[in-house]
C-alpha cells in the first residue's frame, strides 16, 4: 500500500478499531514524498524503539528528543542520529521541542506527564501519537479528551493499543458485535506476569523517575499502566464501559521498590448486568498471559495477547488465529495509520475510547484502594487528581542515578 494514501481498506480497518475518522481538513498539506518531522517525548526503552519503528516503516525522520535525564536523551540521540542541539532535558524540555517546528510528537513518557505534554502538543498544532494509558487520574483523561475534541478535523490523536490494530482481535470484535456469541452474560479479564526490574535503587528523588513504573502517582499503579490492555479489550468486546466496580489487592510479594501494588482482584459490572471478573499480578514466576474472555448465550470469545484469538459457539465456530507478534506488529500498524492519515489529510482520533479504558482501570484501582463499591458516575464527578509531589534536584537531568 502507498503509505501516503489513506485508502478505503485502511480506512475501514481503522473504523473497526473504534477510531473516530474525520474528513480532510488538514492543519497543513503535505507533499506526496515529504518526510514527516517527528519529535519523541520520553526516551526510556520504548521511546527510541517507537522512533525507530517510525523511521523504518514510514517516511519519517526523528528530529528532536526530550527526556528528563541527559543520559537517556543522549543515548536515544545516538541511536536515532538526532542533532545534539535538539536533545532537550528537564521537566519542561518538551516545550522547547514543541517550539522547533516538528510535525508530530510521540509521547512515550511516564503516564503522569501525558496530559500536560499532550495538551501542549495539540495546542502547538502537533499531531500526537500517544502511549497508553493516557493519564493516571480522571482530570488527566478529561483534559486529553477535551483537547483532542478541540483539535478534531485538524490534528491526529492516536493512542497505541496494539490489539485494536490486529486482524484477529478486530475480526473477533466484529463477530461479537454481530451477535455470534449471543447476549453477553459474564466474562474474565486478566493480566498475569512476572515482575519488572528496577532501574536503580529505591529512593524519593530522581530515583522515583528512574523507577516510575513502580510509583503509584507516576504510573497509575499496575492496573492502569499495564493491565489496561486486558480491560480495553473487555470494553471493546462489550462496546461499553463499566458502571461500577468492587475490588481488592495489595502489596505482598514485591515490596523492595516504589509503592505500587503487586496484585489486584476486581469485579466490574457493565450495562445489562454483565459481570467481568478481573485479576492481575506483577510478580508471578513461571506464568504470563493477557486475556479477555466473554461468555455469551450462544458462544464464547477467547482472546490472548501474544496467544490465540477465537470464538467457540453452540452452532458456529471461528478458529481465529495467533497473535504472537502483536507487540511490534500492532505498533507498526498504528504507526502506518497515523502517518498515512497525516499525509493524506484524513484524521484519526481515538482519545475517547482510550479515555474510557483508562478510566475503567482507574475505577478498578479506586475500588481496590478503598475496598468499597465505586460507581463510574460518582468517580467522574469526584474528579480526584493524583499529585506526584516530585522533589528533584536542580542538576537532576545530569544525574547518572
Amino acid at each position: 500500500m502507498n503509505e501516503n494514501r489513506f485508502d478505503r481498506r485502511r480506512f475501514l480497518k481503522a473504523a473497526a478499531a473504534g477510531l473516530t475518522i474525520l474528513p480532510a481538513v488538514s492543519a497543513r498539506s503535505y507533499a506526496a514524498n515529504e518526510k514527516l518531522q517527528l519529535g519523541v517525548i520520553g526516551c526510556g526503552g520504548r521511546g527510541p524503539w517507537i522512533g525507530n519503528l517510525f523511521e523504518k516503516n514510514t517516511n519519517t525522520k526523528v528530529v528532536a528528543l526530550h527526556d528528563y535525564f541527559r543520559d537517556r536523551v543522549d543515548d536515544a540521540g545516538t541511536k536515532l542520529d538526532v542533532d545534539a542541539k535538539r536533545r532537550y532535558v528537564g521537566l519542561d524540555g518538551y516545550k522547547e521541542l514543541l517550539a522547533i517546528g516538528v510535525d508530530a510528537v510521540a509521547v512515550i513518557s511516564p503516564p503522569y506527564f501525558h496530559p500536560t505534554q499532550t495538551v501542549a502538543a495539540l495546542e502547538a498544532g502537533k499531531h500526537v501519537y500517544l502511549a497508553k494509558p493516557i493519564a493516571v487520574d480522571v482530570p488527566g483523561c478529561m483534559d486529553i479528551v477535551k483537547a483532542a475534541n478541540k483539535a478534531n478535523g485538524k490534528l491526529n490523536v492516536l493512542v497505541d493499543f496494539q490489539t485494536r490494530n490486529n486482524e484477529f482481535y478486530r475480526e473477533a470484535a466484529k463477530r461479537v458485535h454481530g451477535g455470534m456469541i449471543g447476549t453477553p452474560v459474564c466474562g474474565q479479564a486478566y493480566y498475569q506476569t512476572g515482575r519488572l526490574l528496577a532501574r536503580t535503587k529505591d529512593g524519593a528523588g530522581v530515583e522515583r523517575l528512574r523507577n516510575w513504573v513502580f510509583d503509584k502517582a507516576l504510573s497509575g499503579d499496575i492496573i492502569v499502566e499495564q493491565n489496561i490492555h486486558a480491560l480495553d479489550v473487555a470494553n471493546w468486546f462489550l462496546n461499553a464501559h463499566p458502571v461500577e466496580a468492587h475490588g481488592y489487592g495489595g502489596r505482598k510479594a514485591r515490596v523492595d521498590v516504589g509503592d505500587c501494588w503487586d496484585h489486584f482482584v476486581v469485579t466490574y459490572r457493565y450495562p445489562n448486568d454483565v459481570l467481568i471478573d478481573f485479576c492481575s499480578n506483577q510478580f508471578a514466576p513461571g506464568y504470563d498471559d493477557i486475556c479477555a474472555r466473554i461468555y455469551g448465550t450462544l458462544g464464547t470469545v477467547d482472546s490472548h495477547y501474544g496467544g490465540t484469538v477465537s470464538i467457540k459457539g453452540k452452532s458456529e465456530m471461528w478458529p481465529g488465529g495467533a497473535t504472537e507478534k502483536i507487540y511490534q506488529e500492532g505498533a507498526v500498524n498504528n504507526i502506518k495509520d497515523f502517518h498515512a492519515a497525516i499525509m493524506s489529510g484524513q484524521h484519526l482520533n481515538n482519545a475517547q475510547e482510550a479515555a474510557n479504558s483508562t478510566l475503567t482501570a482507574i475505577l478498578g484501582r479506586t475500588a481496590a484502594y478503598t475496598g468499597k463499591t465505586v460507581k463510574w458516575d460518582k468517580m467522574i464527578a469526584a474528579n480526584k487528581r493524583l499529585e506526584a509531589k516530585l522533589d528533584l534536584p536542580k542538576d537532576g537531568p545530569e544525574s547518572k542515578v
